[in-house]
């Protein structure tokens, strides 16, 4: 059985900045960030595939960069500049072998409990 545990989260303004952690027990070919606010589905926020490809959702562009540490099995999620729109929890997940297309959720098999990101304007 694979295991995530995440971290990092908190409460901060906006434009500030966080770095999620998320202990893996078990490498994947795919492994991903998402979250979910309030009455909102939940949302694939970043990924990262079997060759290093990144992936990330068009309001995160240019602010969060997902990464790996395959020695220590952590994925982590740097977020910079962050806005009020970004405050919610965020799960990280692994799935099978490839990354699905689609990004969708019901594409991941294990999940982690969840870290909360609360930013204020």
């Amino acid at each position: 059985q694979v295991q995530l545990v995440e971290s990092g989260g908190g409460s901060v303004q906006s434009g500030g900045s966080l770095r999620l952690s998320c202990a893996v027990s078990r490498l994947s070919g795919c492994m991903a960030w998402f979250r979910q606010a309030p009455g909102k589905e939940r949302e694939g926020v970043a990924r990262i595939d079997w060759s290093g490809g990144t992936l990330y959702v068009d309001s995160v562009k240019g602010r969060f960069t997902i990464s790996r540490d395959n020695a220590n099995h952590r994925l982590f999620l740097q977020m910079n500049s962050l806005k009020p729109e970004d405050t919610a929890m965020y799960y990280c997940a692994t799935g099978p072998n490839f990354c699905d297309p689609s990004f969708a959720a019901k594409s991941f098999i294990y999940w982690g409990q969840g870290t909360q990101v609360t930013v204020s304007s």
